[in-house]
């Protein structure tokens, strides 16, 4: 994974972000937590991160994204604590 991620030209904050949605777009809560972690140390903002996962509400619903949007939010607000 991470020969990957450093072998193409996106950003840190960009592939976690794009990994971010995926774990949204499949339910994990897990992964949604590690990513916005991730996401968070790459230098994402709060804010960034509650757009990636909203921009998805066509893609993979209302109601999965309302749950991504509360399990980031579990790791958003324990950074913020």
């Amino acid at each position: 994974g991470k020969a990957v991620r450093l072998a193409g030209p996106l950003e840190g904050q960009v592939i976690q972000l794009v990994q971010l949605g995926a774990a949204a777009a499949i339910r994990s809560e897990g992964a949604v937590h590690s990513h916005v972690r991730r996401a968070l140390e790459a230098g994402a903002t709060a804010e960034e991160i509650h757009h990636a996962l909203l921009s998805l509400t066509s893609t993979i619903g209302f109601p999965t994204v309302v749950a991504a949007l509360s399990w980031a939010d579990d790791v958003i607000g324990k950074a913020q604590a």
